[in-house]
């Protein structure tokens, strides 16, 4: 079996990766954050906030993340909860106008492959 090679866990500001979410538990390792591999085509590198309006969006853009899924696992998020998000997802969220907050600490450096770290600070959401 092939080990899997997890990227270093640097976030988007150049420091140590936080975790994202425990409950629902989140990240392409379901390990609580939103480390990434060579694997994880999908880039599941922001960390967001979700809300009503950005679930909505996503079911309509085919990728319901509202509906609980026992069977993987998922239990289905809910506004205000955190998730990893696909990078891709978030910008084309964004381009829709319907782009969820950003915790930079919790966003890995890899999103950077897609999304420019001036866009995702527009969306930063300051914790104290």
């Amino acid at each position: 079996m092939n080990s899997i090679e997890i990227d270093e866990p640097v976030n988007v500001l150049g420091t140590e990766l936080a975790p994202c979410s425990m409950a629902p538990i989140t990240g392409f390792f379901r390990d609580g954050c939103c480390n990434t591999c060579a694997e994880d085509v999908g880039s599941h590198t922001i960390c967001v906030e979700v809300s009503d309006t950005f679930l909505e969006y996503s079911r309509f853009a085919g990728n319901d993340l509202s509906t609980p899924h026992l069977e993987f696992g998922f239990v289905g998020l809910k506004a205000d909860d955190r998730w990893c998000l696909c990078a891709g997802r978030w910008l084309e969220a964004h381009e829709k106008g319907m782009a969820p907050r950003v915790f930079l600490n919790n966003t890995h450096i890899k999103a950077l492959d897609i999304v420019p770290l001036e866009l995702l600070k527009q969306y930063a959401v300051t914790v104290s």
